[in-house]
């Protein structure tokens, strides 16, 4: 008698980092309605929370999102208000990106979004970890 378990869909890490990245923008969803954000929004915001005053290509760089989609997302953000698009001094050609005070004074509390969505899940603090340093491996591996 064969039992050999029937291979799952969700047997394939590719599916479970899909569906955790799922998972993950729909729960930040709500809670960015607050500041009417949307999660790539949150993640170009963040970015800037680490390091202001960057151009185009260093946010791109740093968000992992690509010139085409980071565009309209800082224009959209500019329209908000939250962030303002300068000439750079060095190179009038390129646009600098920058905080602007609404930008900055939602940061403490946007932030604490983090918070709150991992008290939703078990892992602990060690665990959130090493699955952090994993995925990022995978990123940085298979982005050769």
């Amino acid at each position: 008698m064969n039992l050999k378990k029937q291979p799952q869909l969700s047997d394939n890490v590719c599916f479970a980092i899909y569906s955790a990245n799922n998972a993950i923008i729909r729960a930040y969803k709500p809670l960015l309605e607050e500041y009417d954000l949307t999660f790539p929004q949150y993640l170009v915001m963040q970015a800037l929370w680490c390091e202001d005053g960057v151009n185009l290509t260093r946010l791109s760089e740093q968000t992992g999102l690509d010139l085409g989609t980071l565009t309209p997302i800082v224009k959209r953000l500019e329209t908000k208000s939250l962030l303002t698009r300068e000439k750079d001094s060095q190179d009038e050609r390129k646009k600098v990106i920058k905080l602007s005070t609404s930008g900055t004074s939602i940061k403490l509390e946007a932030l604490k979004l983090k918070q709150v969505l991992l008290e939703k899940v078990s892992l602990n603090e060690e665990a959130l970890k090493l699955l952090r340093a994993h995925c990022l491996t995978i990123v940085g591996e298979l982005n050769l």
